[in-house]
């Protein structure tokens, strides 16, 4: 979630960054279209003079004013970069001395291109020179050590039926495209993917030195491999069903599952005990097990020669980084041309030395005000949510006393995590950009696999601290919002309160409504995978869902492309509830401390407006595409417009009438929670 501020922001402290200016700002009122009847399209009139006035970087995807939030905080971790960077006397192992030589080897451009292929050379070579099936498996669980998931990969996860303990989870990986329906759909638009990613995949194999011949024949084994893979996958609809990635089983029936499988030795390399696991997906480790047994041991050692590079590509020189970006940023997402090389070098930071980084963010950018502020928004909408599962009449009292149970043992967390990981037994060093990455690489493996066997530590986090997002997590029943998130236009301490619950705070409701929608409500109060439902007040709950699902069944991105309904409902659903919950919390907050009209613009009317500027995404139609068939959020319009034409609560703060398109029909409109 992200924005865009003035330059001189860049050089403010922290302090004013988050300051309580006497005289409060609402909307952002340059930013409206008002030649645009909100009545008709609020999502053109909330935000559609900046998106004129902004057009898409030529490296982004999208762009609106949460977008570039996400980039302004890279411009703020880059001057931490920069400044610890700049000294290469920090003691060793510390925090400073990790970033700040793991940001510099990145940005050592010249030295990574001189040394081209040669990082991965060993690898190929030790993959050239297997000889059986046996060096094949050993061969991938060298990949899994080094976080490369293919065909497979094996991580930790709490146990669904009891979260509390952390076991084995094997899942389904090892595809180049996007998911499993682009090398089959026979839309046009998948075709040309198909016809791209063979290309792609060729190119990167005469990069690494295979003849125009060799290339294209190694092109056609990956695919076919891979296309065995995808057929044996699930598709993304029926992924968003947890029950179908439930499959808890004895270490013995693992075995018996998959006999070409030598799974002593997988654990054994892991480190881990042969006790109970979880295989989210039994076919697609069938399938594995049939090509260890079929395929060929050369067509094994060109799709894993395919993997590494791959997988290594954007870390390499620059002509294997051009190519990756040629396919995956520029064809899939529309993107013009690679960001800079220090944003990307800041962003490798984060993903490897997320929580080293983030302290040095909190420290900088998030202060304790800012905090305290949110936790007030976060007890108001579960208060709101409290009253709205107490006056559903549609539930009945067994379904709803469970309801209650489950939002009392919400755990939101804020900012940043309570204990930092520690990361002092990395060894990082100024010139070795590829062994670096290696070396954090396999650390946050080892510290994953370590979790497995033992209690869940439900104090960690999944997003480091600087990260522009928020998530709901089932199993530990937690909604996480990272400091990165908490700035405009997503929150500000010198916002009205329309503003930051029209945004943050609907953000809040979505997050808190996440563990009620269709995955949600699947798991109690403890985060078991159980159901706690009657049966009747599951059909109802059903009856409301497939009304969410047929509205945006009917949302288009262009002639013959829609969004599918039943892979965007948990997000819609989030949507919806969050919008009402944010604004039920925004009134009974009024009541204490009214807010002014500003701008023009009624409580009330600045409360939506700031979701629709919060909302207000201009997305290529590359992305769009790429959403629509795999992201289970909608595209931004419709994540504005949708739930808002369900909500009488907007109809009246905009006085629009009945057969407005922004209102939908009495019989049509959509209430879930």
């Amino acid at each position: 979630m992200r924005l865009l501020k003035a330059l001189l922001v860049l050089a403010l402290c922290s302090s004013t960054l988050f300051a309580q200016n006497t005289a409060q700002h609402g909307i952002q009122s340059g930013d409206l279209d008002r030649k645009a009847d909100p009545c008709n399209d609020f999502f053109e009139f909330a935000n559609g003079s900046w998106r004129a006035n902004n057009p898409i970087p030529p490296f982004m995807p999208r762009w609106s004013r949460r977008w570039a939030a996400g980039e302004l905080s890279k411009d703020q971790l880059k001057t931490i970069l920069d400044e610890v960077s700049s000294r290469q006397n920090w003691p060793a192992s510390s925090v400073e001395q990790l970033i700040g030589d793991f940001y510099g080897s990145c940005m050592d451009e010249a030295r990574i291109n001189k040394l081209g292929i040669s990082p991965v050379q060993p690898w190929l070579a030790d993959i050239d020179a297997m000889k059986n099936t046996a060096d094949v498996q050993r061969m991938i669980q060298r990949f899994h050590r080094n976080n490369i998931d293919a065909p497979f990969g094996l991580r930790s996860s709490p146990d669904n039926h009891d979260p509390n303990q952390t076991i084995a989870s094997i899942g389904a990986s090892g595809l180049g495209l996007p998911d499993r329906d682009y090398y089959f759909k026979t839309e046009p638009r998948f075709q040309e993917a198909r016809d791209k990613y063979r290309t792609h995949v060729k190119n990167m194999f005469k990069l690494a030195g295979y003849t125009d011949q060799q290339a294209q024949a190694a092109s056609e084994t990956v695919f076919n491999v891979e296309a065995k893979l995808a057929e044996a996958s699930l598709d993304n609809v029926a992924l968003r069903d947890p029950k179908a990635t439930d499959h808890k089983m004895a270490f013995a029936d693992l075995q018996k599952l998959t006999p070409a499988i030598d799974w002593n030795s997988f654990f054994q390399d892991a480190r881990i005990s042969h006790a109970d696991l979880n295989v989210q997906e039994p076919k697609f480790l069938q399938e594995v097990d049939r090509q260890l047994r079929e395929t060929s041991l050369a067509d094994w050692k060109t799709y894993l020669k395919w993997q590494l590079l791959h997988d290594s590509a954007p870390i390499l020189s620059q002509p294997f980084v051009e190519e990756n970006f040629s396919f995956y940023d520029r064809f899939l997402n529309g993107a013009q041309e690679m960001k800079p090389r220090w944003k990307r070098c800041v962003e490798f930071t984060d993903e490897s030395l997320g929580e080293a980084l983030g302290k040095k963010y909190v420290e900088k950018y998030f202060p304790p005000a800012a905090k305290a502020r949110m936790q007030d928004m976060v007890k108001n909408i579960l208060a709101a949510m409290h009253d709205t599962i107490e006056g559903l009449e549609w539930m009945g009292p067994d379904t709803k006393k469970k309801a209650l149970e489950k939002l009392s043992t919400f755990n939101p967390k804020i900012g940043y995590p309570d204990k930092w990981k520690d990361y002092s037994s990395i060894k990082i060093r100024r010139n070795y950009f590829f062994d670096n990455m290696v070396a954090a690489v396999q650390f946050n493996v080892a510290d994953d696999r370590a979790r497995i066997g033992k209690s869940t530590d439900k104090s960690r986090w999944g997003m480091t601290p600087p990260t522009s997002n928020a998530y709901y997590n089932p199993l530990f029943n937690e909604i996480v919002f990272p400091a990165g998130i908490l700035q405009p236009p997503a929150f500000s301490m010198d916002a009205v309160d329309a503003v930051n619950y029209g945004a943050i705070g609907v953000v809040i409701g979505h997050e808190v409504s996440h563990g009620f929608d269709d995955q949600g409500a699947q798991f109690d109060a403890q985060g078991r995978l159980n159901n706690w439902w009657t049966e009747a007040d599951s059909k109802n709950f059903q009856t409301r869902t497939a009304c969410v699902v047929r509205q945006f069944d009917n949302y288009y991105i262009e002639p013959n492309i829609h969004h599918n309904g039943k892979l965007v409902l948990g997000e819609s659903i989030g949507d919806l509830a969050g919008a009402k919950l944010a604004y039920l919390a925004f009134k009974k907050a009024q009541q204490s401390k009214p807010a002014p009209a500003m701008d023009g613009f009624t409580p009330d009317q600045q409360f939506f407006i700031a979701w629709g500027q919060f909302r207000g995404d201009a997305i290529r139609p590359e992305t769009q595409r790429l959403m629509v068939q795999g992201d289970p959020h909608p595209i931004a319009k419709f994540r504005v417009i949708g739930p808002l034409s369900n909500l009488p609560q907007f109809q009246q703060a905009f006085s629009c009438k009945a057969d407005s398109a922004m209102v939908r029909k009495p019989e049509e409109r959509c209430e879930v929670w």
